[in-house]
């Protein structure tokens, strides 16, 4: 049985999170799994199955840390990675995977001549490092770390081709082009539909259109935009909620901004919720309505629940294009105000009559157990 570990910065609420517990457990029927995080108490470490071996670093939650200690922590990895490595993650393991962009990806690029290093990218990485001189600094140094590994997945084809437009010259270390492989992200739709029957004290407002979003509080999620969206909305009479599941660094600064517009009764941060389902089950219209995005797993969530999808034009796009009940609207402030104005004004409640939905579990599985066995 092949030993495979992957890694992952903590399995705390997220994306990226669920698909690799949801992954692991299904390859561990076939091959022997360790799942190593930097971060320990992730809410998700108990879903895994009792047969996944789990390794860290520090055994506490990265959020638990004080800012200074947070900056000298990733500081320390970054700079003495090939201790980490050497006495954290080295093994007798055939295949190491890092799971998630940053500082994973760096810390599993370590030489070990003994095993096969595959990265997982699951996000635009155009949009990743912004524009200026600090960024062109770590953009080169990922290049390199990129090119220590023998095989990289993408989460989409979006992601793949930004990725290559990037880097246009990256090759591995005997100088050949690396092997690139699009693999969709794999859920398990049984566990989403039993999850979303769960009773929940809450309850949307029948009387107007309630929107409802599942995302990190970070820039790159937008939800500083839709708050002005949503209050400038509000003003022209157009009563609608917009409730966001999600925790997150820039928690404080949209709270203070809500109560600053008066509009905490209609713009509702429900923070983080271990189970989202029964509130997407619940709500009219889910959003994704990102500056930028990868594949967007969330939506294949809400599609296995049969939601009419509202979502900017980002890599997301390719999990809806085959999905009638969804709408792609354009990137920026108007064509997000424009959306929600009709939405609310027509009383929309599908975009569609069709509701359709199909994602291939068994060959998403089949194409990466193919990976692995190579």
């Amino acid at each position: 049985m092949k030993k495979i570990i992957f890694g992952i910065t903590s399995l705390t609420i997220g994306g990226a999170e669920k698909v690799l517990v949801d992954l692991a457990n299904k390859l561990s029927e076939k091959f022997d799994i360790t799942i190593f995080t930097i971060y320990a108490k992730g809410e998700f470490e108990k879903n895994l199955n009792n047969n996944i071996k789990l390794k860290t670093i520090y055994n506490y939650q990265f959020k638990d840390m004080s800012k200074l200690k947070k900056q000298i922590t990733a500081l320390k990895i970054l700079l003495f990675k090939k201790h980490y490595y050497k006495k954290y993650i080295k093994g007798d393991y055939d295949i190491e995977i890092a799971f998630l962009e940053g500082p994973i990806t760096r810390l599993f690029s370590v030489k070990n001549k003994n095993t096969r290093k595959i990265a997982w990218i699951h996000n635009d990485i155009t949009q990743v490092y912004g524009k200026n001189i600090k960024a062109k600094i770590k953009m080169s140094i990922d290049k390199k770390i990129y090119e220590k590994y023998r095989t990289l997945i993408f989460v989409s084809k979006d992601n793949r081709d930004k990725f290559m437009e990037k880097y246009k010259d990256i090759r591995d270390k005997n100088l050949q082009p690396l092997q690139k492989r699009v693999i969709y992200n794999y859920i398990n739709p049984e566990n989403i539909i039993e999850k979303a029957e769960e009773k929940i004290d809450f309850e949307f407002d029948n009387n107007c259109t309630n929107f409802l979003t599942v995302a990190r509080l970070v820039p790159q999620k937008g939800i500083d935009r839709l708050i002005e969206i949503h209050q400038k909305l509000i003003k022209q009479g157009l009563e609608h909620k917009f409730y966001v599941i999600g925790d997150g660094p820039e928690k404080q600064k949209l709270e203070n901004r809500i109560n600053e517009l008066n509009i905490e009764k209609t713009f509702i941060l429900l923070g983080k919720k271990e189970n989202p389902y029964p509130y997407m089950k619940k709500a009219d219209i889910f959003c994704l309505l990102s500056r930028f995005e990868g594949y967007g797993m969330v939506l294949e969530e809400a599609k296995i629940l049969g939601k009419p999808i509202l979502i900017t034009d980002t890599a997301a796009r390719e999990a809806v294009e085959k999905y009638k009940n969804s709408k792609i609207v354009k990137n920026t402030d108007e064509g997000i105000y424009a959306e929600m104005k009709d939405i609310i004004k027509k009383n929309i409640k599908n975009f569609t009559s069709e509701i359709d939905n199909e994602y291939d579990n068994n060959k998403i599985i089949d194409k990466l157990e193919k990976l692995l066995n190579e």
